[in-house]
């Protein structure tokens, strides 16, 4: 995402450029590509000036997004999840889990940090 990050404005880049410059099998990637695809972050053009290309821009992708479609939640457990949320087998009362507390407490600052982290600030090295 990077990579085709570097060249949202300018251009489209073919599955066999984006594997080479970022050392990842071409197999792999179209897998990783079609994903993208379906989740409507990136699109693809055919022909000769073809190639994959960003759809929204790199200031507006986060690594909070690219997790949850690839890794799914980002809360360490299930209960404390805010898109996947289930209740926890082991807990028979969330409201006084001792646990429960740290855990949201720390899906926060994970959420806040991965959904400040977006590919334009990864571009700019920031």
């Amino acid at each position: 995402m990077v990579c085709l990050a570097r060249v949202y404005q300018n251009g489209h880049l073919t599955i066999a450029t984006i594997a080479e410059k970022e050392n990842i099998p071409k197999k792999f990637l179209e897998q990783i590509l079609l994903e993208l695809k379906r989740v409507k972050l990136v699109n693809s053009k055919k022909g000769l000036a073809g190639g994959y290309y960003l759809i929204k821009d790199p200031k507006e992708v986060s690594v909070a997004d690219l997790y949850r479609i690839f890794d799914g939640p980002i809360a360490l457990t299930p209960c404390v999840s805010i898109n996947y949320y289930e209740p926890c087998d082991d807990c028979e009362d969330e409201v006084s889990c001792y646990l429960r507390k740290q855990f949201m407490e720390i899906r926060d600052k994970t959420r806040k940090s991965m959904s400040e982290a977006t590919l334009q600030r990864f571009i700019d090295g920031d």
